[in-house]
């Protein structure tokens, strides 16, 4: 085929970092890091002229560049085509909406949550609020998750998740797996601080997980992490991180005392539950300041390949005082393309003294709606 172009799929799109590039399989979910030297051979519309390349290049590097091209192609994120035949094949678009004012809600508590009412319930749906995850600090009585339960049950709310201490009770242990039975609602019930990570209940006709970690959760302070097994390449994710911040845009919480806030880690409250409606909350000045900070204005993590794929988190900073800091909890280096831990980089002491999290042991806690 002469005037051959080797054309990456529209699902999959290129994110360039200082030092090398990811190629996002959006619909794989899969990612591949690639060099920048093949990056700067793609166009804008992710196509490579083969001809044109390899006309330009000696037979030693004609070798490397047919090796990368088949490392492509064997991974299914591209093909060839014709000039012609390039023309039928449109680009993924890049647009992300909501079609509601809040998309999930984070709720913490030590072991009860007293406004979890049918007034809060119905404030969710006006929202359009449809993801909501519960974290207990302590131990929840079950007939307190079933109250729960019952009230979300016939709402417009999609999906939840708990995420509930193990007290070593084995009875406890035994009932929490039975709940997601009677809500196909329930996502996932994570039960932290157990003797093992294990499954206690698979997903099976629609029923959420129940899994055991050994991690620890002790409090808010434990939110943040960026860690590679939280990254999603998915298209929501994607075009969402190209114009919003995916950690905060269109999210809420309220914290173990009732306060509205962005984030349950973050300071700054929008009233409390008790004398305010979430709706009032979240059309208060500053509540929606972090929702367009991408990764694209963020210090460090505009110079990263994994940052349309990545989480966020502005709660806890490189640079306390810098809205636009890099993450605290963000061990990654873009520019060495390493990873290393980040509660013992001496560059973040000073931050993590600020935060008062010098006795945190949770760097890996467990995952969140986020």
């Amino acid at each position: 085929m002469s005037n051959r172009i080797f054309l990456l799929h529209s699902n999959c799109k290129i994110v360039k970092g200082t030092s090398r590039s990811l190629i996002c399989d959006l619909q794989l979910r899969k990612m591949y890091p690639i060099p920048n030297s093949l990056t700067n051979l793609f166009t804008e519309r992710h196509e490579l002229p083969f001809e044109k390349v390899t006309d330009k290049l000696s037979e030693e590097d004609v070798t490397v560049f047919n090796e990368y091209i088949a490392f492509l192609a064997d991974n299914e994120l591209g093909f060839y085509c014709s000039e012609e035949e390039r023309l039928q094949f449109s680009m993924l678009s890049n647009e992300w909406d909501f079609p509601a004012q809040i998309s999930n809600c984070i709720i913490d508590s030590e072991k009860e949550i007293p406004f979890f009412t049918e007034s809060l319930i119905e404030q969710f749906d006006r929202l359009g609020c449809c993801h909501i995850e519960l974290r207990f600090y302590g131990v929840p009585a079950i007939t307190h998750l079933h109250e729960v339960i019952s009230l979300i049950a016939l709402s417009k709310i999609q999906t939840i998740a708990f995420i509930v201490r193990d007290d070593g009770n084995e009875y406890y242990l035994a009932e929490l797996p039975t709940i997601s039975d009677d809500c196909a609602k329930i996502r996932s019930i994570i039960i932290y601080g157990a003797a093992e990570d294990a499954v206690l209940k698979g997903f099976s006709d629609g029923q959420g997980i129940v899994v055991t970690i050994a991690n620890t959760l002790h409090s808010e302070k434990a939110c943040g992490i960026i860690d590679q097994n939280f990254f999603q390449s998915n298209i929501p994710h994607y075009t969402e991180s190209l114009v919003h911040n995916t950690c905060l845009n269109r999210k809420i919480s309220i914290d173990a005392d009732g306060n509205i806030k962005n984030c349950p880690s973050m300071k700054e409250s929008y009233g409390n539950i008790r004398d305010t409606t979430l709706e009032e909350a979240i059309n208060k000045p500053g509540f929606k300041k972090y929702w367009n900070i991408t990764k694209d204005k963020i210090s460090k993590c505009k110079d990263c390949e994994f940052r349309h794929v990545c989480t966020d988190c502005r709660a806890y900073l490189d640079d306390p005082d810098d809205i636009y800091s890099a993450p605290l909890k963000c061990g990654y280096d873009p520019y060495t393309c390493t990873w290393e831990e980040w509660s013992t980089n001496p560059l973040k002491q000073q931050a993590i003294v600020y935060y008062d999290m010098q006795s945190l042991n949770e760097h890996k806690p467990p995952e969140t709606s986020r």
